[in-house]
């Protein structure tokens, strides 16, 4: 199974923070990664699960507009800031099928954290915003790091 997690791209700065959502920049941020892995064919979940933050969902929104992609999107829990990784560490274990997971800081490095080395602390991963981070189930416990883009690097 493949997973590819993917911080937020961007967001504009105002209150409420579940209400932030996607700067100018951010959009132009996804819809670069989006073309990067179009062209690689690098990318191919078979759902996109997003947090219940605004900029989480618009991201996942922007990715799919501009690739051509037909998959089922889903909100789901336990993949804000704030949550413990392990919980939904819980719920990858039983899947089977390529998931996208469009989540926040610093929940995404402590969930890559965790998968590949086994705890969520210390974070050894670095997740800039917009960036996707590609893992693959090795199996047992274990990820391994298939790879990882920045949008930043791609401009």
């Amino acid at each position: 199974m493949l997973l590819y997690l993917i911080r937020h791209a961007e967001a504009v700065d105002t209150y409420p923070d579940h209400s932030r959502a996607l700067s100018t920049r951010g959009r132009h941020q996804t819809a670069v990664l989006a073309h990067f892995l179009q062209r690689t064919k690098a990318f191919r979940p078979a759902q996109v699960w997003h947090s219940p933050l605004l900029r989480a969902k618009e991201t996942a929104q922007v990715l799919l507009h501009e690739l051509p992609l037909a998959v089922p999107v889903k909100e789901v829990p336990n993949i804000t800031p704030e949550d413990d990784p392990r919980e939904i560490a819980q719920v990858l274990a039983d899947m089977t099928h390529p998931l996208a997971l469009v989540g926040h800081e610093p929940h995404l490095s402590a969930l890559a954290s965790l998968l590949v080395a086994g705890t969520p602390q210390p974070v050894l991963f670095a997740m800039k915003k917009g960036a996707t981070l590609a893992l693959e189930y090795g199996g047992g416990a274990r990820w391994v790091v298939r790879w990882h883009v920045e949008p930043d690097l791609l401009t």
